[in-house]
């Protein structure tokens, strides 16, 4: 009995002293679930960065180290600019995303929380998000200012070439994409890890070189050429209006606006002042007849439609008058084509009154090489649009499809010289030439005025020579070939 009482005893204060450890051990486990409970719980992340264990304090500095500390580095080209949060305003909302992770360390009642810590439950907690804010003008005032104004590569025109028709090719420039470059930064601020931008940029073709420098290159052509005589090379984009304009004698650089024998470039006015007094559709046989005046430059269709269509006997003054309300003062035919012809006036010009340069323009007939490519000018505008000199000068004589006849015409002129020469093959070109034997069985005078269409934009050329000697065929017409291909070069430039 006794020994039972003793055993019984025993296990009474075994009892008490387990209920005692038990009591220890939850007021232990307490402590510690009251400690991780005041921290941020395992496994908490603000906007990407872990802070389990975390107090708010230590928190808030780990986000700062993070996110304002490092820097962006971008990468454009060759070079790498690092870029401050704080040169651009960024800046964290700290108190809201601790307040908000505050609020998920408290979501669960403390006594289920104690329960679920005691079997190792812990719950996952809910990422809290980035919550920041930075200033969009500044990022792109520093990408615009510290940026694209260092490191963007202007694009360089090409150059001309020397001793040929050609030019060096340019080089292409780069200007930083500030849309993208804005996204893709906003990316990298809002990333712990991801700091580093490769930043893009758009290309810019080589830009179409001043005139001027195609102006050098036609210069440089009939220098190198050798020619010793008189030329004058005018030369208008038909785009832009822009123009190239001068006159070389043996070498040297003249006043442009020289008086030249227009030789059959005069059927070019012609055909204008007929064309002004025909009716639409132009009939058959006008038509026969201009093809055979422009296409194979005979003389005699155009003294027939002068005397048949103009006027008997002053067909050439009408049509010289035409030329005057279109604004061509020094453009004028004073007789017929036909041998022994009479002069039918001896007409004075700006141009034929010059004294410091002549190129003993026939009396008969005479222009300029600009007047010639102004009138062809006329005829380009009029045939695209309707309107132009025409529509002003000469008021509902000539019409949009007549000025397209009169373009077709000029396109069958096909001589695969002069101008022609220098084009590739197929290109279009709307062109009159011209040049004459004179009295003393020699040539002179070569001259060609065309409307040349290509990709690269279409333009006015015309090419005026004398020579008081002798004008030989063959050098003339490879340096008016050279003077050709290098205008249709310039135009058609790669990437222009």
């Amino acid at each position: 009995m006794v020994r039972n009482r003793s055993i019984f005893v025993s296990l009474r204060w075994i009892s008490v002293l387990l209920i005692f450890l038990a009591a220890g051990l939850t007021s232990l486990e307490l402590v510690r679930y009251s400690r991780v409970r005041s921290s941020f719980p395992p496994g908490m992340v603000i906007a990407g960065i872990p802070v389990g264990g975390l107090d708010q304090q230590s928190a808030a500095a780990r986000l700062m180290q993070a996110y304002t500390a490092v820097p962006v580095e971008l990468r454009y080209r060759d070079a790498v600019i690092q870029i401050k949060p704080a040169v651009i305003g960024f800046e964290l909302d700290t108190s809201s995303m601790l307040a908000a992770a505050d609020l998920e360390r408290l979501k669960q009642p403390f006594w289920p929380g104690f329960w679920d810590f005691l079997w190792n439950r812990l719950p996952t907690p809910a990422e809290i998000p980035l919550r920041a804010s930075y200033s969009e003008d500044r990022l792109r005032a520093f990408l615009r200012d510290e940026v694209a104004v260092r490191y963007d590569q202007d694009p360089t025109a090409p150059m001309p070439a020397p001793d040929t028709a050609g030019f060096r090719p340019g080089q292409a420039g780069t200007v930083l994409d500030i849309d993208r470059a804005v996204t893709l930064i906003d990316s990298a601020l809002r990333s712990p890890g991801s700091r580093v931008v490769n930043l893009t940029f758009d290309k810019i073709t080589p830009p179409r070189p001043p005139m001027q420098n195609l102006e050098v290159l036609l210069q440089h052509i009939i220098e190198s050429s050798g020619y010793d005589g008189l030329i004058e090379v005018y030369i208008k984009d038909l785009q832009n209006g822009q123009e190239i304009h001068f006159a070389e004698q043996n070498g040297s650089l003249v006043q442009p606006d020289i008086a030249f024998t227009a030789a059959s470039t005069m059927k070019i006015p012609i055909m204008v002042s007929i064309m002004s007094r025909v009716g639409e559709p132009v009939p058959p046989e006008v038509s026969e007849q201009m093809a055979e005046m422009i296409e194979l430059s005979q003389n005699d269709p155009a003294d027939r439609m002068m005397e048949t269509i103009i006027d008997k006997n002053a067909g050439p003054l009408e049509v010289t008058k035409d030329m005057k309300a279109l604004g061509l003062e020094n453009t004028f035919l004073a007789g017929y084509f036909y041998p022994g012809a009479p002069l039918l006036s001896r007409i004075q010009t700006p141009a034929n009154q010059r004294a410091d340069v002549t190129a003993s323009p026939d009396p008969y007939n005479q222009t300029t090489a600009a007047e010639m490519g102004q009138l062809m000018e006329d005829i380009y505008y009029c045939a695209e649009t309707g309107g132009g000199t025409f529509s002003v000068a000469l008021p509902g004589k000539i019409s949009q499809a007549k000025c397209r006849e009169m373009v077709s015409y000029l396109v069958e002129n096909k001589i695969a010289v002069l101008l022609q020469a220098g084009l590739p093959e197929g290109t279009r070109i709307a062109h009159k030439h011209g040049w004459i034997i004179e009295t003393d069985g020699l040539m002179h005078t070569i001259a060609d005025t065309g409307l040349v269409y290509t990709n690269g934009g279409n333009y006015v050329i015309s090419v005026f020579m004398y020579h008081p000697v002798q004008l030989l065929f063959d050098p003339a017409n490879l340096m008016v070939a050279r003077i050709s291909q290098a205008v249709y070069n310039y135009f058609n430039l790669p990437g222009s």
